[in-house]
Protein backbone atom coordinates (compact mmCIF):
# COMPACT_ATOMS: atom_id res chain seq x y z
CA UNK A 1 0.00 0.00 0.00
CA UNK A 2 1.29 4.04 -0.95
CA UNK A 3 2.34 5.99 1.91
CA UNK A 4 -0.04 8.75 3.12
CA UNK A 5 2.43 11.24 1.36
CA UNK A 6 2.65 9.38 -1.91
CA UNK A 7 -1.52 9.19 -1.97
CA UNK A 8 -1.67 12.70 -1.06
CA UNK A 9 0.63 13.93 -3.84
CA UNK A 10 -0.97 11.74 -6.58
CA UNK A 11 -3.94 13.83 -5.09
CA UNK A 12 -2.66 16.81 -6.12
CA UNK A 13 -1.20 16.12 -9.08
CA UNK A 14 -4.81 14.58 -10.83
CA UNK A 15 -6.21 17.27 -9.50
CA UNK A 16 -3.87 20.18 -11.51
CA UNK A 17 -4.24 17.52 -14.51
CA UNK A 18 -8.30 18.15 -13.81
CA UNK A 19 -8.04 21.59 -13.68
CA UNK A 20 -6.17 21.91 -17.28
CA UNK A 21 -8.86 19.35 -19.05
CA UNK A 22 -11.57 21.89 -17.81
CA UNK A 23 -9.45 24.84 -18.74
CA UNK A 24 -9.03 22.87 -22.31
CA UNK A 25 -12.35 21.72 -22.50
CA UNK A 26 -13.78 25.44 -22.04
CA UNK A 27 -11.00 27.03 -24.83
CA UNK A 28 -12.39 24.84 -27.18
CA UNK A 29 -15.85 25.43 -26.50
CA UNK A 30 -15.21 28.80 -27.38
CA UNK A 31 -13.08 27.92 -30.35
CA UNK A 32 -16.07 25.50 -31.73
CA UNK A 33 -18.51 28.64 -32.39
CA UNK A 34 -16.36 30.78 -34.05
CA UNK A 35 -15.42 27.67 -36.26
CA UNK A 36 -19.70 26.43 -36.84
CA UNK A 37 -20.10 29.80 -37.24
CA UNK A 38 -17.51 30.30 -40.35
CA UNK A 39 -18.71 26.88 -41.88
CA UNK A 40 -22.06 27.89 -41.28
CA UNK A 41 -21.37 30.92 -43.51
CA UNK A 42 -19.59 29.27 -46.11
CA UNK A 43 -22.07 26.37 -46.89
CA UNK A 44 -24.73 28.57 -48.56
CA UNK A 45 -21.77 30.92 -51.19
CA UNK A 46 -20.29 26.79 -51.60
CA UNK A 47 -23.90 25.30 -52.22
CA UNK A 48 -25.01 28.12 -54.72
CA UNK A 49 -21.23 28.28 -56.39
CA UNK A 50 -22.09 23.97 -57.08
CA UNK A 51 -25.35 24.35 -58.22
CA UNK A 52 -24.07 27.34 -60.66
CA UNK A 53 -21.15 25.27 -62.17
CA UNK A 54 -23.94 22.37 -62.09
CA UNK A 55 -26.72 24.33 -64.57
CA UNK A 56 -24.15 25.91 -67.05
CA UNK A 57 -21.83 22.84 -67.51
CA UNK A 58 -25.20 20.78 -68.12
CA UNK A 59 -26.08 23.16 -71.11
CA UNK A 60 -23.04 24.07 -72.60
CA UNK A 61 -20.11 21.85 -74.15
CA UNK A 62 -17.26 24.29 -72.14
CA UNK A 63 -17.25 22.50 -68.94
CA UNK A 64 -16.44 19.02 -70.83
CA UNK A 65 -13.82 21.03 -72.64
CA UNK A 66 -12.28 22.13 -69.73
CA UNK A 67 -9.55 21.00 -67.99
CA UNK A 68 -9.92 20.20 -64.75
CA UNK A 69 -12.36 17.59 -66.06
CA UNK A 70 -10.46 15.82 -68.18
CA UNK A 71 -10.18 11.78 -67.07
CA UNK A 72 -7.44 10.08 -67.65
CA UNK A 73 -5.60 6.68 -67.05
CA UNK A 74 -4.78 6.96 -63.05
CA UNK A 75 -0.70 7.08 -63.22
CA UNK A 76 -0.23 9.10 -59.80
CA UNK A 77 -2.54 10.13 -57.25
CA UNK A 78 -2.66 13.07 -54.85
CA UNK A 79 -4.25 12.54 -51.87
CA UNK A 80 -4.87 15.84 -49.36
CA UNK A 81 -5.30 14.87 -45.42
CA UNK A 82 -6.88 17.32 -43.76
CA UNK A 83 -5.88 16.55 -39.58
CA UNK A 84 -4.97 18.67 -36.92
CA UNK A 85 -1.68 20.54 -35.83
CA UNK A 86 -2.32 19.46 -32.35
CA UNK A 87 -3.29 16.21 -30.33
CA UNK A 88 -5.71 15.84 -27.16
CA UNK A 89 -8.66 15.11 -29.47
CA UNK A 90 -9.27 11.33 -28.99
CA UNK A 91 -8.88 9.31 -31.91
CA UNK A 92 -9.69 12.66 -34.31
CA UNK A 93 -6.36 12.12 -36.27
CA UNK A 94 -5.70 8.68 -36.08
CA UNK A 95 -9.29 7.73 -37.69
CA UNK A 96 -7.94 10.28 -40.73
CA UNK A 97 -4.87 8.25 -41.14
CA UNK A 98 -6.63 5.13 -41.20
CA UNK A 99 -9.15 5.98 -43.60
CA UNK A 100 -6.56 7.02 -45.64
CA UNK A 101 -4.96 3.98 -45.46
CA UNK A 102 -7.69 2.31 -46.13
CA UNK A 103 -8.60 4.44 -49.56
CA UNK A 104 -5.14 3.92 -50.52
CA UNK A 105 -5.23 0.10 -49.84
CA UNK A 106 -8.74 -0.39 -51.56
CA UNK A 107 -7.98 2.01 -54.96
CA UNK A 108 -4.41 2.91 -55.42
CA UNK A 109 -2.03 -0.01 -53.99
CA UNK A 110 -0.64 -0.91 -56.84
CA UNK A 111 0.26 2.97 -57.74
CA UNK A 112 1.11 3.06 -53.82
CA UNK A 113 3.99 -0.12 -54.31
CA UNK A 114 5.55 1.78 -57.40
CA UNK A 115 5.84 4.92 -55.17
CA UNK A 116 3.05 7.43 -57.20
CA UNK A 117 0.58 7.52 -54.68
CA UNK A 118 1.70 11.14 -52.90
CA UNK A 119 0.24 12.93 -49.61
CA UNK A 120 -0.74 16.44 -49.13
CA UNK A 121 -0.68 16.88 -45.38
CA UNK A 122 -2.92 20.01 -44.32
CA UNK A 123 -2.09 19.49 -40.13
CA UNK A 124 1.21 18.55 -38.57
CA UNK A 125 -0.40 15.26 -36.97
CA UNK A 126 -1.49 13.77 -40.38
CA UNK A 127 1.78 14.26 -41.82
CA UNK A 128 3.24 12.76 -38.95
CA UNK A 129 0.85 9.71 -38.48
CA UNK A 130 1.34 8.83 -42.55
CA UNK A 131 5.33 9.63 -43.02
CA UNK A 132 5.91 6.86 -40.05
CA UNK A 133 4.07 4.24 -42.07
CA UNK A 134 6.14 4.70 -45.30
CA UNK A 135 3.95 7.08 -47.42
CA UNK A 136 5.51 9.69 -49.35
CA UNK A 137 4.13 13.11 -47.48
CA UNK A 138 4.66 16.86 -48.19
CA UNK A 139 4.49 18.51 -44.77
CA UNK A 140 5.08 22.23 -46.67
CA UNK A 141 1.16 22.98 -45.15
CA UNK A 142 1.48 21.60 -41.78
CA UNK A 143 0.71 25.18 -40.19
CA UNK A 144 -2.12 25.89 -42.14
CA UNK A 145 -4.47 26.28 -39.20
CA UNK A 146 -2.79 29.03 -37.76
CA UNK A 147 -3.32 31.41 -40.27
CA UNK A 148 -6.87 29.72 -41.33
CA UNK A 149 -8.26 32.36 -44.30
CA UNK A 150 -8.92 32.40 -47.88
CA UNK A 151 -5.89 33.34 -49.35
CA UNK A 152 -3.91 31.22 -48.00
CA UNK A 153 -5.55 28.09 -49.26
CA UNK A 154 -6.25 29.40 -52.67
CA UNK A 155 -2.40 29.26 -52.61
CA UNK A 156 -2.56 25.45 -52.15
CA UNK A 157 -5.19 25.49 -54.63
CA UNK A 158 -3.06 26.81 -57.23
CA UNK A 159 -0.26 24.51 -56.90
CA UNK A 160 -2.74 21.72 -56.72
CA UNK A 161 -4.28 22.76 -59.87
CA UNK A 162 -1.14 23.45 -61.82
CA UNK A 163 0.10 19.79 -60.85
CA UNK A 164 -2.75 18.67 -62.29
CA UNK A 165 -2.97 20.14 -65.52
CA UNK A 166 0.49 19.29 -65.66
CA UNK A 167 0.11 15.76 -65.59
CA UNK A 168 1.76 15.54 -62.18
CA UNK A 169 -1.17 13.54 -61.49
CA UNK A 170 -4.17 12.31 -63.02
CA UNK A 171 -6.62 12.12 -59.75
CA UNK A 172 -6.56 14.12 -56.38
CA UNK A 173 -8.48 13.42 -53.79
CA UNK A 174 -9.26 14.88 -49.97
CA UNK A 175 -9.92 13.24 -46.76
CA UNK A 176 -11.19 15.33 -43.69
CA UNK A 177 -13.49 15.12 -41.00
CA UNK A 178 -17.06 16.13 -41.26
CA UNK A 179 -19.13 16.82 -37.84
CA UNK A 180 -22.31 15.85 -37.53
CA UNK A 181 -22.33 16.71 -33.83
CA UNK A 182 -20.39 17.71 -31.66
CA UNK A 183 -19.77 14.45 -30.23
CA UNK A 184 -19.87 12.66 -33.58
CA UNK A 185 -17.04 12.94 -35.92
CA UNK A 186 -17.74 11.15 -39.42
CA UNK A 187 -14.54 11.13 -42.17
CA UNK A 188 -16.02 12.54 -45.76
CA UNK A 189 -13.58 11.56 -48.73
CA UNK A 190 -13.99 13.77 -51.87
CA UNK A 191 -12.69 13.91 -55.39
CA UNK A 192 -11.29 17.09 -55.92
CA UNK A 193 -9.72 16.32 -59.56
CA UNK A 194 -11.03 15.42 -62.66
CA UNK A 195 -13.96 17.19 -61.69
CA UNK A 196 -16.88 14.24 -61.77
CA UNK A 197 -19.94 14.57 -63.34
CA UNK A 198 -21.71 14.61 -60.53
CA UNK A 199 -20.15 17.45 -58.90
CA UNK A 200 -20.44 19.03 -62.41
CA UNK A 201 -24.18 17.98 -62.31
CA UNK A 202 -26.28 17.37 -64.80
CA UNK A 203 -29.31 20.04 -66.33
CA UNK A 204 -31.06 21.21 -63.81
CA UNK A 205 -32.54 24.28 -64.82
CA UNK A 206 -34.35 24.83 -68.19
CA UNK A 207 -33.69 28.45 -68.41
CA UNK A 208 -32.23 30.14 -71.61
CA UNK A 209 -28.83 31.90 -70.24
CA UNK A 210 -27.77 35.17 -71.86
CA UNK A 211 -23.66 34.37 -71.06
CA UNK A 212 -21.30 37.71 -70.60
CA UNK A 213 -18.64 37.03 -70.70
CA UNK A 214 -18.73 34.02 -72.79
CA UNK A 215 -19.41 30.04 -71.62
CA UNK A 216 -15.71 29.59 -72.11
CA UNK A 217 -14.88 32.33 -69.73
CA UNK A 218 -17.20 31.93 -66.96
CA UNK A 219 -16.55 27.63 -66.84
CA UNK A 220 -12.84 28.21 -66.57
CA UNK A 221 -13.38 30.87 -63.50
CA UNK A 222 -15.95 29.04 -61.39
CA UNK A 223 -14.42 25.27 -61.98
CA UNK A 224 -10.90 26.53 -60.29
CA UNK A 225 -12.54 28.52 -57.64
CA UNK A 226 -15.16 25.88 -56.69
CA UNK A 227 -11.99 23.38 -56.66
CA UNK A 228 -10.08 25.98 -54.36
CA UNK A 229 -13.34 26.68 -52.26
CA UNK A 230 -13.85 22.50 -51.58
CA UNK A 231 -10.02 22.46 -50.20
CA UNK A 232 -11.38 25.51 -47.82
CA UNK A 233 -14.59 23.78 -46.88
CA UNK A 234 -12.64 20.83 -46.29
CA UNK A 235 -10.57 23.15 -43.48
CA UNK A 236 -13.29 24.64 -42.15
CA UNK A 237 -14.81 21.94 -41.81
CA UNK A 238 -12.20 19.87 -40.05
CA UNK A 239 -11.44 23.08 -37.70
CA UNK A 240 -15.06 22.70 -36.27
CA UNK A 241 -14.95 19.45 -36.14
CA UNK A 242 -10.98 19.31 -34.47
CA UNK A 243 -13.10 21.64 -31.86
CA UNK A 244 -16.18 19.26 -30.95
CA UNK A 245 -13.69 16.11 -30.71
CA UNK A 246 -11.33 18.43 -28.41
CA UNK A 247 -13.91 20.00 -25.94
CA UNK A 248 -15.54 16.23 -25.57
CA UNK A 249 -12.16 14.28 -25.19
CA UNK A 250 -11.40 17.17 -22.19
CA UNK A 251 -15.00 16.16 -21.46
CA UNK A 252 -14.04 12.58 -20.44
CA UNK A 253 -10.48 13.56 -19.25
CA UNK A 254 -11.81 15.73 -16.54
CA UNK A 255 -14.64 13.22 -15.26
CA UNK A 256 -12.08 10.41 -15.47
CA UNK A 257 -10.07 12.60 -13.02
CA UNK A 258 -13.37 13.59 -10.55
CA UNK A 259 -13.82 9.70 -10.33
CA UNK A 260 -9.74 8.77 -9.85
CA UNK A 261 -9.17 11.75 -7.56
CA UNK A 262 -12.65 9.79 -5.18
CA UNK A 263 -10.40 6.41 -5.62
CA UNK A 264 -7.44 8.15 -4.35
CA UNK A 265 -9.63 10.18 -1.88
CA UNK A 266 -10.55 6.76 -0.20
CA UNK A 267 -7.64 4.85 -0.65
CA UNK A 268 -5.71 7.79 1.37
CA UNK A 269 -8.69 7.67 4.04
CA UNK A 270 -7.72 3.57 4.69
CA UNK A 271 -4.45 4.67 4.62
CA UNK A 272 -4.63 6.97 7.25
CA UNK A 273 -7.23 4.88 9.23
CA UNK A 274 -5.11 1.88 9.28
CA UNK A 275 -1.93 4.40 10.49
CA UNK A 276 -4.35 5.81 13.28
CA UNK A 277 -5.29 2.08 14.48
CA UNK A 278 -1.63 0.92 14.02
CA UNK A 279 -0.91 3.80 16.76
CA UNK A 280 -3.73 3.00 19.27
CA UNK A 281 -2.74 -0.76 18.90
CA UNK A 282 0.93 0.20 19.23
CA UNK A 283 -0.39 2.73 22.51
CA UNK A 284 -2.42 -0.14 24.09
CA UNK A 285 0.29 -2.66 23.36
CA UNK A 286 3.04 -0.52 25.39
CA UNK A 287 0.79 -0.01 28.05
CA UNK A 288 -0.14 -3.78 28.94
CA UNK A 289 3.75 -4.20 28.61
CA UNK A 290 3.83 -1.44 31.43
CA UNK A 291 1.04 -2.82 33.73
CA UNK A 292 2.43 -6.24 33.44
Amino acid sequence: MASLKEVRNRIVSVNSTQQITKAMKMVSAAKLRRAQDAIHQMRPYAQKLAEMIATVSAQTEAGAENPFTEVREIKRALIIVVTSDRGLCGAFNANVGKATMALVQEKYADLNAAGNVEVLALGKKGGEYLSRRGFKVNEAHADIFTRLNFTNVREIGEVVLNAFTEKQFDVVEVLFNYSKNVATQIIQTEQLLPLVASESGEKTSSVDYIFEPSEEEIISELIPKSIKLSIFRALLESNSSEHGARMTAMDKATDNAGELIKALKLEYNRSRQAAITKEILEIVGGAEALNA
